[in-house]
C-alpha cells in the first residue's frame, strides 16, 4: 500500500466502470462535473483520466477524503483540488456546472443533505444540465433485495436517519427543484443510476 494520503475503497474498484458506462453517452464533452461527496476520490480520477475533454471538480466534507482525492489526482490536469462541500448547506462555493454527480451518499446520510444535494444542482446547473446519482435505492411497491434489505437495516441500526431512499421520493424531490423524471439504469449489485436532467 503506498505511504501517503490515499484511501481506498474496495467497491470503487468494482464499479467504476460500469458507472463510466452510464456515464460517458450523458455528460456533455465538454465542461465541468462537479462531484459531491468524492470519498477516497478513486472514482473521480478514473472518471477524468478516461474523458479528458471534460474538467472536474472534486468535493467532501472529510479533510481525510480530500487529501486522498488530491493525491489520486495528481497528475490529472483536468481535475482541480479537492474543495469542502456540506451537501445539506445553501453555500456551496461553486457557481456554476454542467453536470452534478452523487455517489452513494444519499443512504448514507440524512435526507436533509438529499434535499440540499437537489437543491444545489438546481442553483449551478443550466438548462439542459445532468444530475446524476448511484446508488442502492428501494422502490415503492416492492420487496427490497435481501442484499439491500440487510444493508438497509445496519444503516439504520447505526443511525435511524440513515437508510436506502425510495426512487419516488427521490423523483418528487428532484420534480420540486426543476427537474424532469429520472431514466433509471439498473446496475450492478442491485444498485440503480437516476439521471435527471434540469428543465429551467
Amino acid at each position: 500500500m503506498p505511504d501517503d494520503a490515499r484511501l481506498f475503497s474496495p467497491s470503487a474498484a468494482r464499479n467504476r466502470d460500469p458507472i463510466l458506462n452510464v456515464l460517458r453517452p450523458n455528460l456533455p464533452q465538454s465542461g465541468l462535473v462537479l462531484e459531491i461527496a468524492s470519498g477516497s476520490g478513486e472514482h473521480i480520477a478514473h472518471f477524468a483520466a478516461s474523458l479528458p475533454g471534460l474538467q472536474w471538480q472534486p468535493s467532501d466534507e472529510a479533510a481525510a477524503c480530500r487529501a486522498s482525492i488530491d493525491v489520486w489526482a495528481d497528475g490529472l490536469a483536468n481535475v482541480r483540488p479537492a474543495i469542502i462541500i456540506d451537501a445539506a448547506q445553501p453555500n456551496w462555493p461553486i457557481q456554476r456546472a454542467d453536470a452534478v454527480l452523487c455517489i452513494n451518499m444519499i443512504h448514507i446520510a440524512p435526507w436533509a443533505a438529499a434535499r440540499g444535494l437537489v437543491a444545489g444542482a438546481a442553483r449551478v446547473l443550466g438548462p439542459g444540465g445532468l444530475l446524476a446519482l448511484y446508488g442502492p435505492y428501494r422502490r415503492q411497491g416492492h420487496t427490497m433485495e435481501a442484499g439491500n434489505a440487510a444493508f438497509d437495516a445496519d444503516l439504520k441500526s447505526r443511525n435511524p436517519e440513515w437508510g436506502l431512499r425510495a426512487i419516488e421520493d427521490v423523483a418528487a424531490l428532484a420534480d420540486a427543484s426543476g427537474f424532469g423524471p429520472p431514466s433509471m439504469v439498473s446496475m450492478p449489485a442491485d444498485n440503480h443510476m437516476l439521471l435527471f436532467r434540469y428543465l429551467h
